[in-house]
């Protein structure tokens, strides 16, 4: 049951990196996130509210989880997702989802520091193989420099990345430390959605570039940010129920194996532009076998 939700999780962040990169060609990622956030309250509130009407388990309130799933949206979807915009647009989809992909470093470190968590020999020889696959997917040209992007662009955007999954894998350890605690995935993403959009109301400044930005826009772009919403509190109540079937490290591992979405549309709708080749195929391969091999565990 956990590996199912957390590929489900891992299809819909795929997803949203996706979109993103149609996403931030129509407007500006400063107001875009805010439509992001919104949607991410909006949606997870929208499945909250049929979720309690069709289950039969009356809802209990839990300040702990609470506290929990409120850390988790400020770290994990106001700090980690604000950075993975700025990823996507300076180093392109397919290398921003093998940094998204690395996260489980950070959680596999978060789990051990919050719950103690540990793995076995077998779980980290898998971990080892889904990362050597990894590694293959991060194609290189001939002079070991990354295609499609310049030199400051690329350092800039490896910055991020690093923040990035830091942000992500920590968010993603505790929202499985608030899931143990208390099993309301998705009233904790509602919350932890509120917090974060909060949280940009607070931290924003300049509100005349925002609206000039939203002028700005090119036609799609609000749908867009929407679909990214709609993706990410997707995965996130996937990857949080996850959690609580399995190992927190395990599920984030799985969550963010996203090149095996973004490959394969890499090559057929973007026509191979960022240079995807024989390796990558390979790292792929290798990462959904790595993926089969902990199923079957």
């Amino acid at each position: 049951m956990g590996i199912g939700f957390a590929l489900l999780a891992m299809v819909a962040f795929a997803t949203n990196i996706l979109v993103t990169r149609y996403a931030v060609a129509r407007l500006a990622v400063e107001a875009g996130f805010f439509v992001v956030l919104a949607a991410n309250v909006a949606f997870s509130g929208a499945i909250t509210l049929v979720e309690l009407g069709v289950r039969a388990e009356p809802f209990g309130w839990n300040w702990r989880g609470a506290a929990w799933f409120i850390l988790g949206g400020v770290v994990g979807t106001f700090l980690a997702r604000r950075l993975l915009f700025d990823t996507v647009r300076l180093l392109g989809p397919a290398r921003a989802s093998v940094f998204h992909s690395a996260t489980p470093v950070f959680s596999l470190i978060a789990a051990w520091l919050l719950v103690s968590e540990r793995l076995g020999a077998y779980e980290f020889v898998l971990m080892a193989i889904v990362w050597s696959g990894l590694w293959l997917t991060h194609a290189q040209d001939p002079g070991g420099r990354t295609p499609g992007a310049s030199g400051a662009q690329l350092r800039k955007g490896m910055l991020l990345g690093v923040l990035t999954i830091a942000g992500f894998g920590f968010g993603n350890a505790i929202r499985g430390v608030a899931m143990r605690g208390w099993g309301e995935p998705a009233f904790g993403t509602f919350i932890s959605s509120v917090a974060a959009l909060l949280l940009q109301f607070a931290a924003t400044r300049q509100w005349g570039r925002i609206r000039d930005e939203f002028r700005r826009g090119k036609p799609g772009g609000i749908a867009l940010y929407v679909g990214c919403g709609i993706a990410t509190t997707l995965g996130t109540i996937f990857v949080t129920v996850a959690m609580g079937n399995m190992e927190i490290a395990l599920a984030a591992l799985v969550v963010h194996t996203t090149p095996l979405v973004i490959f394969p549309y890499s090559v057929l709708v973007l026509k191979n532009t960022e240079q995807l080749n024989l390796r990558t195929a390979l790292g792929a391969a290798i990462v959904l076998a790595g993926i089969v091999l902990l199923a079957l565990r």
